[in-house]
């Protein structure tokens, strides 16, 4: 398929799509994240919600959470709800709910372009590029290979590009071209000056936290005061499952939690691997993990914005290998919705597969838990585009066809389509249609027909003879040159020069110092 790409690359739908969409790459949506006006699916009933509530507070009581970070043991043994032996922390359910009661059910974040502001909570739904995969697969190279820098910024600009792309999670692809001492602050620099929306931090050792935080401010233009007057950037981390918090991920919590920053937690539970075979079981223990980093986080500073994530899938039982966008993934996703509805917490999910190209695997996969995540009332979709072989790689292709879909769920929730107005029930046009003309022509299709439908920017809606005599170009193939169309037209959104100068003079200190301690 590569060699076809090349061979073939101006063909397909999307250049004989060219004229429609005049000098722009493509037409997409314009920013606006998504509001979700349906129903949730609640596949528990309230008895069952009790169920795994009492469940997850049975783990916390009786079991508890490894603490592998002396310093948390110690903020919670001050806290005067806990049970502490050695790293093991016990918590009983009164004070869990109590410290969870004090986080806010619904915060924003705000970055450097106060427009591409953010809501978590309630019905808001915001998707986020995929993030962390060591490699890189596209149809250019045929191969998966190691990821590098310039990779990792052109999924950066792809992530700006996309109206449909709201937040901009950890590296889109690991750049390990860079040395990790110094990583952070060459695609931190990168994800600051090539887009203008939310960014994330790791929770990597404290240089990292702290090195994000300052260049999060400084791209603002914000003083300390300002920065910690609410969130203008994010970490989320995740539990050494089964029951364990590790001590780097703790101390970034910690340090962002002081800072009044946004905290995501997931857990990442693979049921018959890490977490029971059963999904209740699974979420039980996923909610449980979880919930005890959002005490941890209210008990340094009560009232700091958290949400609660879930990642729990299954395994094959046959190889042991993670599976992505199962029907156990869907519904451990719609049931930790309902949970999180019931602490009042927002949501964090994803998109994922576990395909290893762009193929129909990869889209069924990825656009089943893209769905579930809708289906959760979900606030935070991770690993929205891009993501491949389970988060080993990231493909521009694939972010490209992602897009496709999230632009599709945009438009789902678009209140135009479900209006019920006298003009959307159309009697007159239907009076003055009857029974032997049709709509194409009259006044009120002629007043819509350039918004009443969505307009697909990577579909090919041609007959197979009109795809055919346009060279045959498959999905795949029309996603690579859109890819590289955006490349070749890229802008970076404004940035004043002396913010940029600062910050580029805070890399180059940092580096001058070392950066981040390492042990190669």
């Amino acid at each position: 398929m590569a060699a076809e790409a090349k061979r073939r690359r101006r063909g397909g739908g999307r250049a004989g799509n060219a004229e429609r969409r005049g000098t722009a790459v493509i037409d997409q949506m314009p920013w606006s994240p998504p509001i979700n006006i349906d129903r949730p699916v609640e596949p528990l009933t309230d008895e069952g919600v009790a169920a795994i509530h009492d469940g997850a507070m049975r783990i916390l009581e009786e079991i508890g959470i490894e603490f592998l970070n002396p310093e948390a043991v110690e903020i919670l043994r001050g806290s005067g709800g806990c049970t502490i032996d050695g790293e093991n922390v016990r918590m009983g359910r009164d004070f869990v709910m109590e410290m969870i009661g004090k986080a806010p059910e619904q915060w924003t974040i705000t970055p450097r372009n106060p427009a591409r502001e953010i809501t978590m909570g309630g019905p808001h739904l915001n998707f986020g590029n995929v993030s962390s995969p060591p490699s890189y697969w596209d149809l250019t190279t045929g191969r998966k290979v190691t990821g590098t820098r310039e990779m990792c910024q052109n999924l950066l600009k792809l992530s700006q590009y996309f109206n449909c792309i709201h937040f901009i999670g950890g590296y889109p692809v690991e750049p390990q071209d860079i040395h990790a001492s110094v990583r952070h602050l060459d695609v931190l620099y990168d994800k600051l000056t090539l887009t203008d929306k939310v960014s994330h931090a790791y929770c990597l050792g404290k240089e990292r936290v702290e090195d994000v935080m300052e260049m999060v401010r400084i791209a603002g233009g914000l003083t300390d005061e300002e920065f910690e007057s609410k969130p203008h950037m994010f970490t989320n981390i995740n539990s050494t499952s089964p029951l364990k918090h590790d001590y780097p991920m703790l101390d970034g919590w910690m340090r962002i939690a002081r800072r009044n920053q946004g905290l995501v937690v997931t857990p990442f539970t693979l049921a018959g691997a890490m977490a029971p075979v059963t999904m209740a079981g699974a979420v039980a223990q996923s909610l449980a993990e979880g919930l005890c980093a959002v005490v941890l986080a209210q008990v340094i500073r009560p009232g700091v914005c958290c949400a609660i994530g879930t990642f729990t899938s299954n395994v094959d039982m046959k190889s042991g290998a993670p599976a992505f966008g199962t029907p156990e993934y869907m519904r451990a996703t719609q049931m930790t919705g309902q949970l999180a509805r019931f602490y009042k917490l927002p949501m964090r999910a994803s998109g994922v597969c576990a395909a290893n190209v762009p193929d129909g695997q990869a889209m069924w996969e990825t656009s089943n838990s893209l769905w579930s995540a809708v289906q959760a009332r979900a606030n935070m979709v991770y690993h929205a585009a891009g993501w491949l072989e389970g988060g080993l790689i990231a493909s521009p292709e694939k972010f490209v066809m992602d897009c496709e879909i999230l632009q599709h769920i945009q438009r789902y929730m678009d209140p135009m389509l479900t209006a019920t107005t006298p003009d959307d029930i159309a009697i007159e046009a239907i009076r003055e249609v009857g029974d032997q003309g049709h709509f194409f022509g009259i006044q009120h299709t002629q007043d819509r027909y350039t918004t009443a439908f969505y307009q697909p920017f990577l579909s090919d809606w041609r007959n197979f003879e009109a795809w055919q005599a346009a060279g045959g170009t498959w999905t795949a193939e029309r996603a690579h040159q859109t890819y590289h169309d955006i490349l070749a037209n890229f802008e970076a959104p404004p940035m004043e020069e002396a913010i940029r100068e600062e910050l580029a003079g805070f890399v180059e200190r940092r580096k001058a110092e070392g950066g981040a301690p390492t042990d190669f």
